[in-house]
């Protein structure tokens, strides 16, 4: 089977890509393992909300049509949306087809997959970043008694057993798991590691538009000074709850969620904490608060304070004035732990020399050292925003624009997108983030 470019996925990321291959009048297939949105629908649990607001939900030729745009999709919302884009944009799935390699050939690349084998001049790698959980080594020597979850396998709060849950990593997933168990009535004790804390609504707008507005999520790869850093930033901690309620180490504590310092280790049955717990919400406060200034700053020359509410802070993070370093486990009641410690992305499939020794592709902003080998859906790969749906858009704008280009012989245009302006404080506000 012979086709101009391979798509591997069918994801928001890589239907964004069939939109503007197609745009483009470039011939392509796009291969997906399961069903369309197959994450969204095998790797959730079940109360999850998308982080953004339904406005920001923007696919090429495509975006939100309802009346609350202001309100966070549910996760069955959420592949209803993705699934009507795939239909809108008639792309050419070709669903339960699973690729088991892809390499080099002298015209291009073979794509072998358990339905045949394609055959194509370029390969977009779609698959996403949250392939693979990521559980510290220590797991392996938490008592017998004690059950672990990854974030993908956990569900809701029925599913576990009576008893306390540590929930390890306190990002928007572990913050959000933490208070929905601690709501059904199990105790969680929460280990907090680096965080971003951030207000859900900030003088009356939802941070998101503040985000979009002042151009942070338009920040591009090719701006910041340490990038290995700004694609491991956490994610931030916020939650869509209908009530667009801030949900931070305070509120949780508030629920009676115990906080203590990142995992460190376990040692005959005893969890041992990191005593940098102190540093680490107070340097999170210190961030927020440099951001929310930039972000007033911008207001002011903007000429809206006057459409805004007042600028305001949050209280500083509250933690116990010591911490405890250690935990007997079984003794304290805990019968769960959850792992909310990250993802890393699967590439073993991929037969081409462009990993890096930890599995991850080399890229510079998609474009890979291998000519017609491209990535899409990572954190910032080309915009502070690309992991987001709202991201997906630009991002396949500029690699198709590359692609079509690379067909042709012609120049590599993708590369030379000149960054978007924006005020040094806020530059550096976001930097310091």
């Amino acid at each position: 089977m012979r086709t101009t470019a391979v798509i591997i996925g069918a994801g928001h990321a890589g239907l964004a890509m069939s939109r503007c291959l197609t745009e483009r009048s470039i011939d392509h297939v796009v291969l997906e393992r399961g069903e369309v949105a197959n994450s969204w629908k095998t790797e959730r649990w079940d109360s999850l909300r998308l982080l953004t607001p339904n406005w920001q939900s923007r696919l090429p030729g495509y975006g939100y049509e309802g009346d609350d745009p202001d309100g966070y999709r549910t996760m069955p919302e959420t592949i209803a949306f993705i699934e009507r884009y795939a239909d809108v944009i008639s792309a050419p799935i070709r669903k339960h087809t699973a690729v088991t390699s892809v390499s080099r050939t002298e015209k291009g690349y073979a794509v072998v997959t358990d339905q045949g084998t394609w055959q194509s001049r370029a390969v977009v790698l779609a698959t996403g970043a949250c392939n693979i959980p990521v559980v510290p080594d220590l797991g392996e020597t938490l008592p017998a008694a004690i059950a672990t979850l990854t974030t993908p396998q956990y569900r809701n709060p029925d599913q576990l057993e009576s008893g306390g849950v540590l929930v390890v990593g306190a990002s928007a997933t572990g913050v959000q798991i933490a208070d929905e168990i601690q709501r059904s009535g199990r105790p969680v004790t929460l280990a907090v590691g680096e965080h971003i804390r951030m207000p859900r609504v900030y003088r009356g707008r939802d941070i998101e538009w503040w985000m979009d507005a002042a151009g942070v999520l338009d920040q591009r790869y090719d701006e910041v000074e340490d990038l290995r850093r700004a694609r491991a930033v956490p994610s931030l901690q916020l939650a869509g709850h209908p009530d667009r309620r801030t949900l931070d180490l305070n509120s949780l504590t508030e629920l009676g969620v115990k906080l203590v310092g990142r995992l460190a280790g376990v040692r005959d049955g005893k969890a041992l904490f990191s005593g940098s717990l102190k540093n680490k919400v107070a340097l999170s406060d210190l961030k927020m608060i440099r951001l929310l200034n930039a972000l007033d700053e911008w207001a002011t020359d903007a000429g809206l304070d006057g459409e805004l509410a007042p600028p305001h802070r949050l209280e500083p993070t509250r933690i116990d004035e010591s911490p405890p370093l250690g935990m007997d486990l079984v003794g304290s009641g805990i019968r769960t732990v959850i792992w909310a410690t990250g993802f890393v992305p699967d590439f073993s499939w991929l037969s081409v020399p462009v990993l890096d020794r930890k599995g991850r592709v080399r890229h510079d902003g998609g474009i890979t050292d291998s000519p017609g080998l491209y990535l899409m859906g990572m954190q910032f790969l080309r915009r502070r925003k690309s992991a987001l749906i709202d991201g997906a858009g630009d991002d396949a704008r500029d690699l198709s624009a590359h692609l079509a280009s690379y067909l042709h012989g012609k120049e590599d245009v993708a590369r030379r997108a000149e960054p978007a302006p924006m005020r040094a404080a806020l530059r550096q506000a976001i930097a310091n983030t």
